[in-house]
């Protein structure tokens, strides 16, 4: 399976338990499509909308103005085919998959309430199959959802 690139939203809450150690709870949406290539349907595509709910266990440091963290957690991703003319197989349905969530990146303190951040996460779950008929896009293989992202942090 392949998919493509695309865009999305990210928003995430931090709690900061020490000043080390934090909780992070995650939402995300987006859209995409993915190609499968199966022997009985070649070129199988989803066009499909994405939306991840985790939680993870965030480390950071600090030095000066700079904040590197990593992050590792559980979540689930939801996956929703969208039947337009994007998708070639109909008789698909949303799929729910449980994975790990590992990433890390750098928050650049801009004023005591916001930072900048830049941060690659990666998301390991089993492949959608979207329960497709006869099996199709079974692959019994996992799947890694990288997600680069950049964005800015409001600190209460």
């Amino acid at each position: 399976m392949v998919t493509t690139h695309t865009g999305g939203f990210l928003g995430s809450y931090r709690y900061l338990l020490t000043p080390r150690s934090a909780v992070e709870l995650n939402y995300g949406f987006y859209q995409n499509s993915m190609k499968y290539n199966p022997i009985a349907q070649p070129n199988s595509r989803v066009h499909s909308r994405g939306q991840e709910l985790s939680g993870a266990y965030v480390y950071q440091r600090t030095y000066k103005r700079w904040n590197p963290f990593l992050e590792a957690g559980v979540g689930v991703e939801i996956f929703t085919p969208i039947l337009d003319n994007g998708t070639n197989s109909k008789d698909l349905k949303q799929n729910l998959q449980i994975g790990g969530l590992v990433g890390g990146g750098v928050a650049y303190e801009l004023s005591p309430s916001w930072d900048i951040r830049t941060e690659y996460r990666a998301f390991i779950m089993k492949t959608p199959t979207f329960d497709a008929p006869g099996g199709l896009f079974t692959t019994n293989r996992y799947y890694i959802l990288m997600t680069p992202s950049l964005g800015v942090a409001y600190h209460f």
